[in-house]
């Protein structure tokens, strides 16, 4: 009798229109927090984060928690990168600004050495300006 019901439930289950999902949920209110200029969860900033949650009665404030500790390390890191890719660009474009000026000597010397118009074709030259 149990090895009927055992093999009930299972082929009810195989005919059962629910499915597991295996796939990663989207977080409630994403796309609206993205929309409004706010992180896409109410945990990666913002005062419920970055602010202690309690303070000494006299007015002392909290020692900082772990959390509070990692994300400010965190965030002193991605600065710190920021600052040296940006100093890299703008090495990168300084240097470019360079090349661009060598070539264009390059080229305003490579005119100086061609031959002047002499005799009739200077005076043509001259005529029109």
């Amino acid at each position: 009798m149990a090895a009927a019901i055992r093999t009930f439930c299972c082929s009810a289950l195989r005919r059962s229109s629910r499915q597991l999902s295996t796939t990663c949920g989207v977080q409630a209110g994403e796309k609206w927090r993205k929309q409004h200029g706010l992180a896409r969860s109410g945990t990666e900033y913002g005062p419920l984060t970055d602010l202690p949650d309690w303070s000494y009665a006299d007015g002392r404030p909290a020692p900082p928690m772990k959390g509070h500790l990692r994300r400010r390390q965190e965030r002193e890191v991605t600065a710190r990168r920021i600052v040296m890719l940006n100093a890299e660009m703008d090495r990168g474009i300084n240097m470019w600004k360079e090349r661009q000026d060598e070539a264009k000597r390059a080229e305003e010397h490579k005119k100086s050495l061609l031959f002047k118009p002499k005799g009739k074709l200077l005076m043509k030259t001259k005529s029109p300006s």
